[in-house]
């Protein structure tokens, strides 16, 4: 199985944080060595904090890195949801999007269901290519 690769997007780095805390565990760590996954942010990476939602997006497929958000914004030409719309094809990642950001920080109930969905999604990613955005839980 292929190495997958995971870019957090700078306003949800301390949530996807907490979702490895969660996969690195004990009662998840098989699993997550068996999907083999690495996990990148802005800074590990080289790109910069005000990189645009279109750079971001085009440097995720470029690399082949699942983006990971909060961010649902259409504000724009280059805001991330007009660039998934003019740019998606069938070959495409999709962006896995935290349907509530903040409860992840403060609910580890719902913190377990986001990894979990995550997990799945990233283990059979190219069954979702083209999918353009996939919300966790």
């Amino acid at each position: 199985m292929a190495m997958h690769k995971i870019l957090a997007d700078h306003d949800v780095e301390g949530q996807v944080e907490e979702i490895v805390l969660i996969l690195t565990s004990p009662d998840w760590f098989d699993l997550w060595h068996l999907v083999q996954v690495q996990v990148f942010t802005f800074d590990g990476i080289g790109l910069p904090e005000n990189a645009s939602d279109a750079d971001v997006w085009k440097f995720c497929q470029d690399q082949q890195m699942v983006l990971i958000t909060g961010n649902r914004n259409a504000d724009g030409e280059n805001s991330l949801e007009q660039t998934i719309r003019r740019e998606n094809d069938v070959n495409c990642l999709p962006v896995l999007t935290f349907a509530d950001p903040k409860r992840v920080i403060f609910d580890h109930e719902y913190a377990l269901q986001v990894a979990s969905k995550i997990l799945d999604y990233v283990f059979d990613i190219e069954r979702f290519r083209g999918s353009r955005r996939l919300y966790v839980p």
